[in-house]
């Protein structure tokens, strides 16, 4: 039984009990958020021990701690837990910049436990049959990604545009869209973005195309238009169409040069999160570090990008 701790109770806390009921041998034993009126909504409905501070959490018995809190503060409980011993799965981004997450690795790497960020898209049903598909029928060499969200209908007041708390649409979307190009492409080259800032400092819409050592993406992300939600990667043979919504992926389509198409329908359950969750747990009772998936190094790999298109419309967080 592995034993769960969360420190957040916001909407994606939710979605990942959501999750746990369905990963066998888990249970949720305590909970602390910044506000406590929200610590104590969760644990009526999910059970556990509210606690009253972070400290009070990372002392009481469990094993492995999910982070859910706004990304300004992901790094400080993520080492924090770490130090108490905990293992560590931390929504994404789960630094605010490259050095800020290797200071989390470093401190895993020193204690010896698991930490893994939050990148649910490789995990779910579909994505899966489709890697394994390819296998047998690939579309050749992948030279090409193009990928993007843009959703307009985030409240005013929501997180996501405050710049004290890392809001921003390319840290809240486009790490997707930055995990999606490394992974059919490989290592980032450069990064070159146009972006547009809202009233509160943070990127409303910004657009980054990279060059990777396999090909070229083109990726976009906002908050205040509303886009269509899909992926395409495109290779020698044929291209793929994850539809929308690509990061919780259902359906794909694979159109091959010479004509054939492939429809690939896979229905996730329970919102998702359950696979990336199940996949930790069993890294946890195999004594895994890391994973051989969301490894610490595509962790970086993804950060280093936001890095670079950040960068390149002068958007800076604070402490930077």
């Amino acid at each position: 039984m592995i034993k769960w701790g969360i420190i957040g109770c916001g909407r994606i806390a939710h979605r990942f009990m959501q999750g746990l009921h369905n990963v066998p041998d888990t249970m949720l034993a305590a909970s602390w958020s910044r506000r406590a009126e929200t610590v104590n909504t969760f644990i009526e409905q999910y059970g556990g021990k509210a606690c009253t501070s972070v400290e009070e959490l990372l002392a009481s018995d469990i094993d492995a701690v999910y982070i859910a809190t706004l990304p300004d503060s992901h790094s400080q409980y993520c080492i924090a837990a770490l130090k108490a011993g905990k293992h560590v799965l931390c929504e994404k981004p789960a630094g605010i910049n490259l050095n800020d997450l290797d200071q989390i690795l470093e401190v895993a790497k020193t204690t010896g436990l698991l930490f893994m960020e939050g990148m649910k898209p490789p995990f779910f049903p579909l994505y899966r049959r489709l890697k394994e598909y390819l296998l047998t029928d690939p579309i050749g060499e992948i030279g090409y990604v193009r990928a993007g969200s843009a959703v307009a209908d985030c409240p005013p007041g929501h997180p996501n545009y405050s710049l004290d708390l890392v809001g921003g649409s390319i840290m809240g979307i486009g790490i997707y869209e930055a995990y999606l190009a490394i992974e059919w492409l490989g290592t980032t080259k450069q990064v070159q973005t146009l972006g547009r800032f809202g009233e509160t400092g943070i990127d409303m819409f910004a657009i980054f195309q990279s060059e990777h050592e396999k090909g070229y993406a083109q990726l976009y992300c906002g908050f205040d238009l509303h886009g269509k939600g899909d992926a395409l990667i495109c290779g020698t043979l044929g291209h793929i169409t994850i539809h929308k919504n690509w990061w919780n992926p259902a359906k794909a389509t694979i159109s091959y040069l010479d004509g054939r198409t492939i429809e690939l329908d896979e229905p996730f359950t329970s919102g998702g999160l359950n696979y990336e969750t199940r996949h930790f747990c069993e890294l946890i009772n195999s004594s895994k570090t890391e994973s051989p998936i969301i490894s610490h190094e595509m962790s970086r790999q993804m950060i280093a990008m936001l890095d670079s298109a950040r960068a390149g419309i002068g958007l800076k967080f604070k402490g930077e």
